[in-house]
């Protein structure tokens, strides 16, 4: 069967309905209106004589022809995108968006500053960041990167390892005073924590080959980093922090660190990305710039 290039359309179209979710948002990604996305899939049966979809007022499902379809569809969107990221990768200087999405915290004291660097080099590459501490659905927001603390296991994503960061446990001077300083991971029992929702809400910490598990507790609880640290600042209890958010703090007099002679468990950063954007010259130019962003900052670390 000859393929037209209007079914060529159709299917592109068809792969982006099942990818958004619904007609509505592939309308949208696609810059479409929802009668046209809607006349590309009836045409699509109809020229192919069978069901691709199962479709109600709340939701679209495939049938097993249209998940056998979709895969193909799929493909060739993906081998598309390629083509096109192959043409950038012959012009002299990168050009085009880039969208980045990653956590508060970490993006507005290690991915901005460091992105503020990449723009002066590459000035002809555009940036739309999205700063949230919520998992983003790459493939569905159009992400070309997304920072997070560990490679997701998403179906046909992929990640790059950019750094490990230090972690420190810390405190306010004026929660030192009120309840004492712990000499030990037994002392931790007794102390109040500021929970971060993200991590699993135990302690681990190791020295001279031994391993101690400290579950903690505590009257405030947040899923924002910056949060944490500043309910950790005002007095309200301890919480193990990254260095680089903890170090300027520690300076200013207004955090103090403990069981400095322990290890804490570090922080692994990755930049995720969908494998239709493995090629892109503009998105290996930014992972390779950040790899040597964070390299930086941790040996700056290890200075101080």
């Amino acid at each position: 069967m000859n393929v037209s290039f209007e079914q060529l359309k159709s299917m592109v179209v068809f792969a982006q309905v099942i990818e958004q979710g619904s007609l509505s948002a592939a309308a949208k990604h696609l810059g479409l209106s929802r009668a046209v996305v809607s006349y590309h899939l009836k045409k699509l049966e109809a020229q192919l004589e069978v069901k691709l979809l199962n479709r109600s007022t709340r939701s679209i499902n495939l049938t097993e022809a249209g998940q056998a379809y979709y895969e193909r569809c799929h493909a060739i969107a993906e081998q598309a995108s390629a083509a096109n990221l192959q043409i950038e990768n012959f012009k002299n200087e990168p050009i085009g968006l880039l969208k980045i999405t990653c956590p508060v915290n970490v993006g507005l004291q290690t991915i901005v500053p460091a992105l503020n660097e990449f723009k002066k080099i590459y000035p002809k590459i555009e940036l739309d960041v999205m700063l949230t501490d919520e998992v983003v659905n790459i493939i569905k927001e159009g992400i070309d990167l997304a920072i997070r603390g560990a490679p997701l296991p998403d179906s046909g994503l992929q990640a790059v390892k950019l750094a490990t960061l230090k972690t420190c446990l810390c405190g306010s001077p004026e929660y030192f005073l009120q309840y004492g300083q712990p000499k030990n991971p037994d002392d931790l029992v007794n102390h109040q924590w500021v929970i971060y929702k993200l991590t699993s809400g135990v302690l681990n910490l190791t020295k001279g080959g031994r391993s101690f598990r400290i579950a903690t507790k505590g009257s405030i609880t947040t899923n924002n980093a910056a949060a944490r640290t500043a309910f950790v600042e005002a007095g309200h209890g301890l919480a193990r922090i990254p260095v680089y958010d903890a170090w300027p703090k520690i300076q200013a007099g207004t955090l103090q660190t403990v069981l400095d002679d322990y290890e804490f468990n570090d922080i692994n950063v990755y930049g995720v990305f969908p494998p239709g954007t493995a090629n892109s010259k503009k998105l290996r130019l930014l992972l390779n710039y950040l790899k040597e962003y964070f390299a930086g900052q941790i040996n700056l670390s290890s200075t101080q």
